[in-house]
C-alpha cells in the first residue's frame, strides 16, 4: 500500500469456519478493523466482505485473523503488510523477513494441540521450527558497502524473539511502523515480542566471501541461528557507509497532552505462578486462567462484550500498564499507537512510538495516546494463548458505534 492512498481489498471465505481480517497496526474506522462480533459480523462461509481504508501512516504493519485465530494464525493465514512512504527513503535494498515458528510432528506436519491449558497458563504454543517468510531460512545474500533495511515481523503465536547480528551494527529507524530517533538497540540485541515489528538499517561491511550469522538467544540455553548474512565476492558497493540521513519522515500522529491527561491503569493477572488477587468474571468461550483488571474475556471477540473502561474522544490518557504475573505479556492496542513514556519508573528514549509493548514479569510501562478514534477497540496480549485464555478486553472511546 502507499501511504494516503485508499485501498479496497474484498475476502472471500473459502475456509470451512468463519474467519476475519485485522490489519495490524493500522489506523482505521473501526468498521474495517476484523474484531468478530465487536467490529463486523463474522464472515462465514462461502461469503465475502469488502475491506475499505486509506492508511494515514507509513511502516511496516501485517494482517491475520481474529477468528478462531489460534488455529488460523498457528497454521499460518497471516501476511506482511507494507505501507510505502510518498517519497522512498535513500537505501539500496529492502528487506522483509516476516519470522513464525511452527510445532512440527516427525511427518513434518503441523502438530495437533492447539489450546492446551496448561501451555496458555504458561509461555503459549512455541514451535520447534522457524522460519522466515515461510521457508526454513537459507543463506540472506548481501553485498558489502550496500545500505540495507530490513522490516523485521514477528509472526508467531507466542515465541520471543532476541536476535543478534554477528560482526553488525544495526541501527533501528522505526518500531511498529512509527518512525523513532535513529539508534543501536541495548546490547546489540534486538528484542520482538509476538505481533512487534522493528525497522533497522544496517550498512554492510562484513568482509566479501564471508558468512555472519543472525542469531536468536531469547532463551536460555536454547540459542540458534535463524539465518546468516552471506557476503558475495564482489567488491564493495562502497567503502565507507553511506552519509545519507537514517531518519525517516515521521507520521500524522496526535501528540497526547501530558500536562492534562486523564490516567487508567491496565493490571495484567494470572497465569501459573502468578495471579495473586486474581478475581475473574467475565464473558467468552472456554475457560480463563489470565485477566485484565480482574476480568476475563477469552476467545477472540463477541458481541456484547462490556468495555473495561470508556475513554472520552479527543482526550489524552496516560495508561499505565502493569504486570502482576510471572511471564512476558506483549500487549496490543487496536485502532491506535501510542508513546511509550517509562519503563519502571525510567524514561523511554529515542521517542519510541508502538502498537505492541513487550512487558517482561513484574515490568510497568506508561503509554500515552490522544483517543481520537472512536470505537469498541480492543486490547490484548498478543501471546495468542493468553489473548483466547482471557487476557483481552475493550476500551470504549466516545459511544462506541461511531464507524461501524
Amino acid at each position: 500500500m502507499r501511504q494516503g492512498e485508499p485501498v479496497r481489498i474484498v475476502l472471500d471465505n473459502r475456509l470451512e469456519q468463519n474467519t476475519t481480517v485485522h490489519w495490524h497496526g493500522i489506523r482505521l474506522p473501526i468498521g474495517m478493523d476484523g474484531v468478530p462480533g465487536i467490529s463486523q459480523p463474522p464472515i462465514e462461509p462461502g461469503e465475502s466482505f469488502v475491506y475499505s481504508f486509506t492508511p494515514p501512516d507509513a511502516g511496516t504493519y501485517w494482517y491475520h485473523p481474529h477468528a478462531n485465530s489460534l488455529q488460523q494464525l498457528g497454521r499460518g493465514l497471516a501476511g506482511p503488510l507494507l505501507v510505502e512512504e510518498r517519497e522512498p527513503p535513500p537505501f539500496d535494498r529492502e528487506l522483509v523477513w516476516m519470522i513464525m515458528d511452527w510445532r512440527l510432528g516427525a511427518d513434518a506436519q503441523i502438530a495437533a494441540g492447539f489450546g492446551n491449558m496448561m501451555e496458555a497458563g504458561m509461555a503459549g504454543r512455541i514451535g520447534n521450527t522457524v522460519t522466515i517468510n515461510g521457508v526454513v531460512p537459507a543463506d540472506e545474500p548481501v553485498h558489502a558497502g550496500e545500505r540495507v533495511r530490513i522490516r523485521l515481523i514477528n509472526g508467531a503465536l507466542a515465541r520471543i524473539m532476541a536476535l543478534r547480528l554477528q560482526g553488525h551494527r544495526p541501527v533501528i529507524v522505526a518500531i511498529d511502523g512509527q518512525p523513532c530517533d535513529p539508534h543501536e538497540p541495548p546490547d546489540g540485541r534486538l528484542l520482538l515480542g509476538p505481533a512487534m515489528r522493528i525497522d533497522v538499517v544496517l550498512d554492510m561491511q562484513g568482509e566479501p566471501g564471508r558468512r555472519y550469522s543472525v542469531t536468536d538467544d531469547f532463551y536460555d540455553g536454547i540459542d540458534y541461528a535463524l539465518t546468516h548474512l552471506a557476503y558475495t565476492k564482489a567488491p564493495p558497493a562502497r567503502h565507507h557507509p553511506s552519509d545519507a540521513p537514517l531518519s525517516l519522515p515521521h507520521n500524522p500522529l496526535p501528540e497526547p497532552d501530558l500536562k492534562t491527561a486523564e490516567r487508567r491503569e491496565l493490571l495484567l493477572q494470572g497465569g501459573m505462578m502468578g495471579g495473586r488477587g486474581m478475581r475473574t468474571g467475565g464473558m467468552g468461550m472456554g475457560r480463563a486462567v489470565w485477566a485484565i483488571n480482574g476480568v476475563s474475556m477469552t476467545g477472540d471477540g463477541h458481541a456484547g462484550m462490556p468495555p473495561l473502561t470508556t475513554l472520552q474522544l479527543g482526550r489524552s490518557y496516560i495508561v499505565t500498564l502493569r504486570n502482576d504475573t510471572a511471564w512476558w505479556h506483549p500487549i496490543h492496542l487496536h485502532g491506535h499507537s501510542f508513546r511509550v513514556l517509562h519503563r519502571n519508573g525510567e524514561a523511554v528514549p529515542h521517542s519510541i512510538w508502538s502498537d505492541t509493548v513487550l512487558l517482561a514479569p513484574e515490568d510497568s510501562v506508561d503509554i500515552a495516546f490522544v483517543a481520537d478514534n472512536p470505537g469498541d477497540w480492543m486490547v490484548h496480549c498478543h501471546v495468542t494463548d493468553h489473548q483466547t485464555a482471557g487476557m483481552m478486553a475493550v476500551i470504549r472511546i466516545g459511544d462506541g458505534l461511531s464507524g461501524r
